[in-house]
């Protein structure tokens, strides 16, 4: 059975490499990235943070931007769109009707940064709209230095800038445990669930608002794209040494399926007393 999942239907080729540093995306270009929006008295509906279409009900996305607010009711996943200012036709607005959070989810640390957001209805599949892949055993482990992976967002383009209305795209590196939790890193604070992705040298990284969006690679054996991370923190944006941090989606695999199928579940409440002062969460 043909996997339908990963697959970009009107982009023939991978982007070159080039959100902070990266450029503009073509349209329909990432077709399972969305806009995750809260309502906001006087203002209306606001994008947020990013997230990741999975599938027909289904949206993947990071703990910590739920941490102020999470009733659904204030929530809506915006599936389709470019340009955050200038909705297409092919754009679709959905409601939201159930907001699950990992239960051991640690704003101190980031730990278990993820959840998962219940559509009220089902999307529909077209050349724009489309879910990624969750990655299947082991593909973590076979990314190389050949592995073209991806990040995306409507997040700041510069540390402390603008937001981008523009969907914007770059290309970025996995970056090695052991190298990303060195002294002039990390000095420890990546642990199994996490990985460092971006450039040695910065530059190139995810920033404010790209929070809960996706980390994507290209796998050539099957000829899709694999969910391979969710955007989750960083020390400032694009700064030598410190790129950006993401949840590796591969760990929790039991976690997402399990709520796949149990999503009708009341979902647990999440408080958080903690000022990151020096953490910009992406």
């Amino acid at each position: 059975m043909r996997l339908l999942c990963g697959e970009r239907v009107l982009v023939d080729m991978i982007s070159g490499p080039r959100i902070v540093g990266g450029h503009d995306a073509q349209l329909g270009a990432w077709p399972w990235q969305v806009s995750l929006q809260v309502y906001q008295y006087g203002v209306g509906f606001k994008h947020l943070c990013g997230g990741s279409l999975i599938d027909e009900y289904s949206v993947l996305t990071a703990a910590h931007c739920v941490r102020r607010q999470m009733d659904p009711y204030y929530w809506r996943v915006v599936i389709g769109l470019h340009d955050t200012s200038r909705p297409e036709r092919h754009t679709v607005k959905s409601s939201v009707r159930e907001i699950l959070v990992h239960s051991e989810f640690r704003i101190e640390t980031f730990e278990n940064d993820i959840a998962l957001f219940k559509l009220y209805k089902s999307v529909s599949y077209n050349d724009y709209i489309q879910p990624i892949c969750l990655p299947f055993v082991h593909i973590h482990r076979n990314i190389n230095n050949q592995t073209k992976c991806f990040i995306s967002g409507w997040g700041s383009i510069s540390e402390k800038g603008e937001s981008s209305p523009i969907l914007q795209e770059a290309q970025v590196n996995i970056i090695p445990s052991d190298i990303c939790n060195g002294f002039e890193w990390y000095a420890g604070m990546i642990n199994n669930n996490m990985f460092c992705a971006g450039l040695e040298s910065g530059g190139i990284d995810s920033c404010q608002g790209d929070s809960g969006g996706p980390l994507v690679c290209y796998h050539l054996d099957t000829s899709k794209y694999y969910l391979i991370g969710i955007t989750s923190f960083g020390f400032g944006c694009g700064r030598p040494k410190l790129p950006g941090i993401y949840v590796r989606v591969s760990q929790y695999k039991k976690w997402i399926n399990a709520r796949l199928l149990l999503a009708s579940k009341a979902t647990r409440t999440l408080t958080c007393s903690i000022e990151c002062y020096v953490i910009v969460i992406h």
